[in-house]
């Protein structure tokens, strides 16, 4: 079956609609009072809340395509299917229907919207640990399908969704399209990696709920949440194989080649790297949140995208300021389904020349401490940590330093630059899980308090100084709260001892925090404040009264009264980019 990107968005939302699913918008690449994930990496991820049992203003059927970014493999971008941003096909039951309906549903769009032929399925299936039995639901479920037992496998692994922390989890079905090649062995499954099969969908089944000391007990509100890539389907669907080859990716290909007067087919991995980095960076600056590269948190991430994408132009021999102009065909591609980035292209093309400005000074740094790493040789070779050094602080590529070295007849200690990497790996690794293992664990009680907070404050801010004080962002965890707002000045101390005692008066009122649905028409003419509102569907949105005080568009979670908040103490204000101040603060 061949498809455009256009038909295939269209194919999975009129399917789901026809299903009464909701369609609504996709959320923000950056998760907003979120302090588990860097960014937002898949469609259940800001459903987090209706996932754990509240009402979601559109119903319990949802269904998008989610602007996703996952860096953890961001070392496997260069082959022929890795990617670091990609669209998240998705669709959720939160309490309603559950495995025999989604299982249906599943079989019907792969074999009549998407043309497989039910012969090419395989599919996998729970096999049951000593905590969960095996899931003989799923399997029922597929063979009322019509699927036969040697299309159904069983496994443990890689069919068990959930957190090690605890919260809601459960079995998962992986769809899977057989692509006809020889099975590798007589164990050959869809979880090897012969070639012989090709994930495609996947269904997860939150049914239940992990507790403290590790035991399983069944949840009342069962779940489904299920993810498709897009780029991977799209590519598999018109026989390509290669994500990079697909219409998505076309204009900006073609961009490239015209720069750089060379072809893709012969310089495969610096394309894919430049061509996946730069169209990730365009989300994150052109997001209605949008980040400048920085040394730290997601800003670190898009700054470290950008100079890889700038150390592959200068392989393809590169040298001038171009990353502008392929931005500009990622933004003409997308800015159909993500106004935002038509919206904020300017803040794109600045943010991204700044970048190639730096970074060439920052090489031409390298270059110097390069002479001064040859003049201290020891033994014809640069060691290991030295390269990594050079790596890590300067943007060198290994293959960059091994050229320069060849010059003057030194070696490099490639193995030794490898065991630093992979140490620098695990670290990385290790950091991301611990950003996200909060993940559905970390709605607390305490959390909505300081959701509120932020509520409260913005009011207080805006009265203070007019109504272009608008929030740019928060960071919200157990412990504090971080807040972003638009404003050109560092706020003065009797400012700051101004909006605590304010915001402590709002508190000791205990004034009840209210909640009611309306369409956002209804909302904004209730002067009704919504931040990021393209992201709400506009048949329904929830709406947050906190007396006279506040009335903000959002989706919670919040305290049910100010005087549940504590003491309201502010810690720092400080500068958090080009006209945003920033405010952390905590509740005693």
């Amino acid at each position: 079956m061949t498809v455009t990107y256009d038909e295939l968005r269209n194919l999975w939302l009129d399917f789901f609609k026809s299903k009464q699913h909701a369609a609504i918008p996709s959320a923000s690449v950056l998760p907003e009072n979120d302090a588990t994930v860097l960014f937002t990496t898949a469609g259940m991820q800001p459903l987090v809340p209706y996932l754990m049992g509240e009402k979601h203003p559109a119903g319990n059927r949802l269904a998008n395509i989610q602007k996703c970014i996952r860096t953890n493999d961001i070392g496997e971008v260069g082959d022929h299917c890795h990617l670091t941003f990609f669209e998240m096909m998705g669709n959720w039951s939160l309490g309603d229907y559950f495995k025999n309906e989604m299982i249906a549903w599943s079989f019907e769009f792969l074999t009549q919207k998407l043309g497989f032929k039910k012969e090419q399925l395989a599919v996998t299936c729970f096999a049951g640990d000593a905590n969960a039995p095996k899931d003989e639901e799923a399997a029922a479920a597929w063979r009322a399908q019509g699927l036969q037992d040697n299309q159904i496998f069983f496994t443990t692994e890689d069919n068990w969704w959930g957190l090690a922390d605890g919260g809601p989890c459960g079995p998962d079905s992986e769809m899977y399209i057989d692509g006809g090649k020889p099975a590798c062995g007589p164990n050959c499954n869809p979880t090897c990696s012969c070639g012989k099969y090709t994930e495609v969908w996947n269904d997860v089944f939150m049914q239940y709920l992990k507790k403290p000391d590790g035991s399983l007990e069944s949840l009342s509100h069962k779940n489904v949440d299920t993810g498709m890539g897009l780029e991977r389907t799209l590519a598999f669907l018109n026989g390509e194989g290669d994500v990079f080859m697909t219409e998505i990716f076309e204009d900006c290909r073609l961009k490239l080649e015209e720069i750089s007067g060379k072809k893709y087919v012969e310089n495969l991995v610096p394309f894919r790297k430049i061509l996946d980095h730069l169209r990730t960076a365009v989300f994150v600056l052109g997001d209605d949140r949008g980040i400048p590269p920085s040394n730290t948190d997601q800003g670190y991430v898009l700054r470290r995208l950008i100079r890889i994408a700038i150390r592959n132009l200068k392989k393809l021999e590169v040298n001038d300021f171009v990353l502008p102009k392929l931005a500009e065909c990622v933004v003409e591609k997308y800015k159909k389904y993500y106004p935002e980035l038509e919206r904020n292209k300017h803040f794109i093309m600045d943010e991204l020349e700044k970048e190639e400005q730096l970074f060439n000074r920052t090489i031409t740094a390298g270059l110097k401490e390069m002479e001064k790493v040859l003049a201290r040789v020891q033994n014809g070779q640069i060691d290991g940590q030295t390269a990594f050094h050079l790596y890590d602080t300067y943007g060198f590529p290994l293959e960059f330093t091994q050229e320069m070295a060849a010059e003057h007849n030194v070696k490099v200690d490639t193995d030794g630059f490898n065991k630093c990497y992979e140490a620098h790996q695990e670290l990385s690794r290790k950091g991301a899980e611990q950003k996200f293992k909060g993940g559905l664990a970390d709605h607390s009680e305490k959390s909505a308090h300081y959701h509120t907070a932020t509520h409260i404050m913005q009011a207080i801010l805006r009265q203070m100084f007019g109504t272009t004080v608008m929030q740019k962002g928060s960071n919200i965890t157990p412990e504090r709260m971080r807040f972003d707002f638009s404003f050109d000045r560092k706020m003065t101390p009797e400012e700051l001892q101004y909006l605590e005692e304010k915001v402590n008066e709002v508190i000791g009122q205990k004034i009840p925090v209210t909640c009611e649905e309306k369409t956002l028409a209804e909302a904004q003419a209730e002067g009704a404040l919504g931040l990021f509102t393209h992201k709400y569907d506009a048949e329904k949105v929830k709406v947050y009264t906190i007396g006279t005080v506040s009335k903000e568009v959002c989706g919670g979670p919040h305290a049910t009264n100010t005087g549940d908040l504590g003491h309201f103490r502010i810690l720092k204000e400080e500068s958090s980019s080009a006209g945003v101040r920033r405010i952390k603060a905590v509740l005693e």
